[in-house]
C-alpha cells in the first residue's frame, strides 16, 4: 500500500500530500491522459469544466477497474485545465476532491494550460496508480 507524505516543514497541501512512496516490487499502472469523452467519441459538457472533469472522473474510475485498481490506489495525478483562471481550477479541483482520489491523500498538481487534444475539451488527467494483488 502507498504511504502519503505531508512535509511538516512545507506549508500544508489543500487536500492532496507531498510526495507517495511506493515499495519496489509493486505493480503500477501508468494511465494515458483520461479525457472527457463518452463510449461514442464526444465530448460530454462543452463548454462546462466542471461537467467534463465529471465525465473524466468517470472515465478515469473504468481505467482504474481495468487495470484491477481503483481511486483510493492512485499515488499520483496531473491535472489539467483549459483556464488561466485560478476559480475555474478550482472548480475542476473540487470535483477531483469530491471523486474519492484524495482519499489518500495522493500527490497532484493542478495546471492551467493553452489547450488541449480534442476540440472543445477543458479538463485532462493523467494517472499513476498501485494494482493490488489479488485475493486469489
Amino acid at each position: 500500500m502507498p504511504v502519503r507524505v505531508t512535509v511538516p516543514s512545507l506549508f500544508p497541501p489543500p487536500g492532496y500530500a507531498h510526495a507517495s512512496v511506493v515499495e519496489a516490487g509493486a505493480r503500477l499502472a501508468f494511465l494515458a491522459g483520461v479525457v472527457p469523452l463518452d463510449a461514442a467519441g464526444k465530448i460530454v459538457g462543452v463548454g462546462d469544466p466542471v461537467r467534463q472533469a465529471e465525465q473524466v472522473i468517470s472515465n478515469l474510475g473504468e481505467q482504474l477497474r481495468a487495470v484491477g485498481s481503483d481511486f483510493a490506489h492512485v499515488v499520483a495525478t496531473d491535472v489539467y485545465v483549459v483556464s488561466g483562471e485560478p476559480g475555474v481550477l478550482s472548480d475542476v479541483w473540487r470535483v477531483v476532491e469530491a471523486s474519492g482520489l484524495s482519499t489518500g491523500p495522493h500527490s497532484s498538481t493542478l495546471l492551467g494550460v493553452a489547450c488541449l487534444g480534442y476540440t472543445g475539451q477543458l479538463v485532462e488527467i493523467t494517472a499513476t496508480a498501485v494494482v493490488p494483488e489479488s485475493e486469489s
